[in-house]
């Protein structure tokens, strides 16, 4: 803690106590951090005396209650498994995921045992992307918009742009509404939001746009090669993670092609908590994702045989995973061949 920041800082002006409790009359170390809380912002009403309407909207959003996860895979549980992953898998491991305001804008959280500590000298910071975002989304997201898993860098990142260019205090900080997925969320990010029109003026390019509006996904033409893909997920022991590039039908539109990444759910996660899946061939193995290593140009921007013959990439039954749920076998979709 740097004193020199206390008359700086709007937030520290109110001394620590105001925050982290503790004894301010203590004469020593130990007697100043009785009753000392460490990380005040786990409690959302300790930021929520002087951001209340923040605090309230906070608490619903999904970033916060990580109800997005648990929805992810109930769908492969019966009822009674449902109430054992509540209790014994939701909220002491996965629910631990959740990020309080500190995370965000004072210390960087610790995940798998780690932090980097300090954000900016205790100084309360509005963003910095780097330190937080990247920090929570790391493992797949983060390294793959700015090229460091190894593929290629986006395009916007290039450009300058970090993520609250994209995903706005609304969608870190919640509207208000209880949503159960980022599905849900009606005004969440899209391409169209800025790219309302096609700027070229290749006439390929336009009857391309066309041709495939609303049948496939932004990310499945312009998303720019590999992204991780996470695989065997066991409780307590995680998951392993290799390169890959998939297309396939959206499970949350079938009529629509898209990118896809690998779900590391597999038959025996649960196990240790008692949980067999009794219905884990309901939901699939594979999720829609928007890729953030978008490019102008790839593969299957400059060329129709990449899809329609060539049909690199794309899910088939020979590249299903092993011992997977029936229901990938859903998003299977093999593309016409191209008529010339």
């Amino acid at each position: 803690m740097d004193a020199g920041i206390l008359d700086k800082d709007v937030h520290l002006s109110k001394g620590c106590r105001f925050c982290h409790q503790g004894n301010d009359t203590g004469k020593t170390k130990d007697e100043a951090h009785t009753g000392m809380i460490r990380r005040p912002s786990d409690n959302l009403k300790t930021c929520g005396l002087c951001h209340a309407k923040i605090s309230e909207t906070y608490g619903k959003s999904l970033h916060y209650t990580c109800i997005g996860q648990r929805q992810g895979v109930m769908g492969r549980f019966s009822d009674a498994e449902q109430k054992v992953f509540d209790e014994k898998v939701f909220g002491k491991s996965c629910r631990s995921c959740h990020a309080s305001c500190g995370d965000c804008h004072v210390k960087s959280p610790t995940v798998s045992g780690i932090s980097l500590g300090l954000i900016k000298g205790h100084t309360f910071v509005k963003r910095a992307e780097g330190k937080t975002c990247a920090f929570c989304h790391g493992g797949r997201v983060y390294p793959e918009y700015t090229g460091e898993y190894g593929g290629t860098t986006d395009v916007h990142y290039q450009k300058g742009m970090m993520c609250l260019d994209c995903h706005k205090k609304a969608d870190l900080h919640g509207d208000g509404n209880t949503y159960m997925t980022k599905q849900d969320v009606k005004d969440r990010p899209r391409c169209t939001t800025c790219h309302q029109t096609i700027k070229s003026e290749n006439p390929e390019a336009k009857t391309a746009h066309e041709v495939h509006r609303d049948k496939v996904s932004c990310y499945g033409c312009h998303a720019g090669g590999q992204y991780r893909n996470c695989f065997s997920c066991h409780l307590g022991t995680g998951a392993t993670s290799q390169p890959g590039f998939i297309l396939g039908r959206n499970p949350w539109n079938p009529k629509q092609l898209t990118t896809l990444r690998v779900i590391p759910t597999v038959r025996d996660t649960f196990a240790k908590a008692g949980i067999k899946q009794e219905r884990f061939d309901s939901v699939p193995n594979y999720w829609d994702t928007p890729a953030h290593n978008i490019k102008k140009r790839t593969d299957r921007t400059r060329s129709c045989e990449a899809c329609h013959e060539d049909r690199a990439g794309f899910l088939t039954k020979e590249t299903l995973l092993k011992d997977g749920a029936k229901a990938n076998e859903g998003l299977i979709s093999i593309p016409k061949t191209k008529i010339k």
